[in-house]
């Protein structure tokens, strides 16, 4: 062929059709739609998105609903603020952490609150005056924002920038309590504080409260609108004017570890925000949402923490695509106390974005994508129907009241950790690829409990000791169900404690024998998932050499200080050796627990079950209820013999 027909080549153009006919082609009978899944919040993902998904979204970044971001340059012009919150002890190292921190990339003033700021009399400002009036802030100051904002006397207060923020609701649903009071002075001191912080974003919607809680993105996005709304008309009512109100408030969102819908949640943020802006008469300079975005505590894990890493960068790089205005990504051992190390390496996780990604020379790096504006889409709808409801209930507060928001929020994470106890959900490290060798740090004090300032910003910044008490002693409020922070993983860490605890005890490591039946290619496969499956829960699989007889068993469970065995190999051996097996041993050992791997006929199951079999350990077996109950087991030995 010469090099001219060459170029004059061309592929034949193919329809949806023609894709899905030889798709089932591939699939041997199975329809396309077989390939479907669905996501936590209900929406089904098609195996390919096309052009005939196509929703129209908005032509430009910074115009119409916002979806492709709120500003038409995007990062170009306005990067986003590398705001890792910096741990501290004392002022001192706080103001020495925070001036490397800006030398080495930070773009934001960002720590925790907590009483050590309020135990020395030196002003926030006395941190370093020029990084107070020429960095913006991005803290959530919790229940201490009055006397926060007093603390910053010293400085400039027209310079000030960024947000020092509360969002009460939140706090209210953490602690467990509504206090109308206190909910009426954080209104009466924002009025105060629009006059003396002219720049500084106060109002906070704080939504990751509830994705700490196992909320979906429809239930994250429907609160936080909800809350916003709520917050929108009180400040109305109050006389506050609407732009000026809308320039207040900062909505703040962890973004967890599905990619693709945490790149639409954002997106879909935007979407629903400015609707409601615009209803209530907003201009499209006030309509767009500024966002600070952290990565989520719920996906993280104690054991093999280097894998944080992978799932923190997955997360952030997810939040950035997403169009953020800041961004706090998480240290990989944030959970047991972070140290100079990581808190780099989060920190860098972002430059890395930034400066070798070249995000932030990229306008829009989602637009375009069918699937993501189709995600985005049904995300928004889905989203509007769940904020319609929490209306219906008479607003967020009349929901948090009544229970049934916490209730959904618990359906939603029951089945997030249903399908890890089932590891139909992995956690690397945790459920899956356990490392029982490494060794594990202690956990970190508790975090200091939500505080109010009961004080006006007035009387404050006017010389006044701010008097803190804990929230539940406000004053007396409305009772309610609280949303605690939850992990994934916490219920396997809990197991491996357990495993540890009894190792302590009985001067010896949990071990599950395993039977191996025949030679190595047998059963093999089946060893491995065994060992895979007990090592969540701390347990160590002991393998046996190779049983071709019944005395070869016999000899290796005599010599293992366990109760406990599981049978390993091919199903044909099961049908013709196991069952002579299993009695054999169920007889010279009655007190032992015996286990088969894999799961038989069901019409064959009640002779196993007769024979003395225990349970069958399978690809869809609950894992976390197997190995609880075999720690009990080996907890009540541990007992017997301490």
């Amino acid at each position: 062929m010469s090099l001219e027909n060459l170029r004059n080549q061309s592929f034949p153009s193919k329809t949806i059709l023609d894709w899905k006919a030889k798709a089932e082609e591939s699939l041997k009978g199975k329809s396309v739609e077989s390939l479907q899944s669905a996501t936590y919040e209900n929406i089904f993902l098609k195996p390919l998105y096309s052009r005939e998904d196509e929703k129209a979204p908005s032509e430009y970044p910074g115009e119409s609903d916002f979806r492709r971001g709120t500003n038409p340059l995007g990062y170009i012009k306005n990067d986003w603020k590398v705001a890792q919150r910096i741990p501290y002890s004392t002022m001192e190292e706080l103001k020495a952490k925070l001036t490397s921190a800006v030398g080495k990339g930070q773009t934001a003033i960002s720590f925790d609150v907590s009483k050590t700021l309020f135990e020395s009399d030196n002003d926030i400002s006395s941190l370093s005056l020029d990084l107070v009036e020429k960095f913006p802030f991005a803290i959530d100051s919790k229940g201490m924002q009055s006397a926060l904002l007093a603390k910053l006397s010293g400085a400039n207060r027209e310079k000030i920038s960024g947000y020092i923020g509360s969002d009460p609701i939140s706090l209210f649903s953490e602690e467990g309590i509504l206090s109308e009071k206190s909910l009426k002075l954080w209104f009466e001191n924002i009025c105060a504080a629009e006059a003396i912080f002219p720049n500084l974003r106060t109002i906070l919607i704080n939504a990751s409260t509830y994705q700490y809680n196992g909320a979906n993105a429809v239930q994250e996005l429907a609160i936080a609108v909800a809350t916003g709304v709520f917050y929108l008309q009180k400040f109305i009512e109050s006389g506050m004017d609407l732009g000026k109100i809308l320039s207040k408030m900062i909505f703040k969102f962890s973004i967890g570890s599905n990619f693709f819908m945490e790149i639409a949640k954002l997106r879909a943020a935007r979407i629903i925000w400015s609707k409601i802006a615009e209803a209530y008469g907003a201009g499209n300079d006030n309509r767009g949402m500024e966002i600070s975005a952290e990565t989520s505590i719920f996906t993280k894990t104690i054991h093999d923490p280097y894998v944080n890493l992978l799932r923190a960068g997955n997360e952030a790089f997810a939040a950035v695509i997403g169009g953020i205005q800041y961004l706090h990504v998480g240290a990989f051992d944030e959970i047991t106390g972070c140290n100079s190390f990581s808190e780099r390496i989060a920190r860098n996780t972002q430059l890395i974005l930034k400066e070798e990604t070249h995000l932030k020379n990229i306008i829009d790096p989602a637009g375009g994508s069918w699937y993501i504006e189709a995600l985005t889409g049904e995300l928004a709808e889905n989203a509007w129907e769940f904020f319609q409801e929490i209306e219906r209930y008479g607003g967020i507060l009349e929901a948090l009241k009544t229970g049934w928001l916490q209730n959904e929020i618990a359906t939603v994470r029951n089945k997030r950790m249903q399908d890890s106890f089932t590891r139909k959900q992995s956690i690397v490290g945790t459920n899956v690829y356990a490392n029982l060798d490494e060794t594990v740090p202690a956990l970190q004090r508790e975090k200091e409990e939500a505080i109010l300032v009961t004080q006006s910003i007035t009387d404050l910044i006017n010389g006044e000791e701010p008097q803190f008490q804990q929230l539940k002693k406000l004053s007396s409020g409305v009772k309610i169900e609280p949303i605690t922070i939850k992990r994934l993983a916490e219920p396997y860490e809990k197991l491996r404690k357990r495993a540890k605890e009894i190792e302590e005890r009985s001067s010896s490591t949990p071990i599950l024998g395993i039977i191996c039946l025949g030679e190595l290619k047998q059963y093999k496969a089946r060893f491995d998932f065994i060992r895979g499956f007990v090592s969540a829960g701390g347990i160590q699989a002991v393998g046996s050499e190779p049983i071709f007889a019944n005395e070869q068993a016999v000899n290796f469970i005599a010599n293992q200080k366990t109760q406990h065995f599981c049978l390993c190999g091919q199903n044909e051996q099961y049908e013709t050796i196991g069952h002579k097996l299993v009695k054999t041993l169920k007889t010279k050992f009655p007190e032992k627990v015996f286990y088969l791997a894999g799961l038989p006929k069901e019409d064959h199951q009640a002779q196993w079950k007769q024979e003395g079999i225990e349970e069958f350990i399978h690809v869809k077996s609950n894992c976390h209820e197997t190995l609880s109950a075999i720690l009990s087991e080996m907890e009540v030995k541990a007992d017997a013999k301490a």
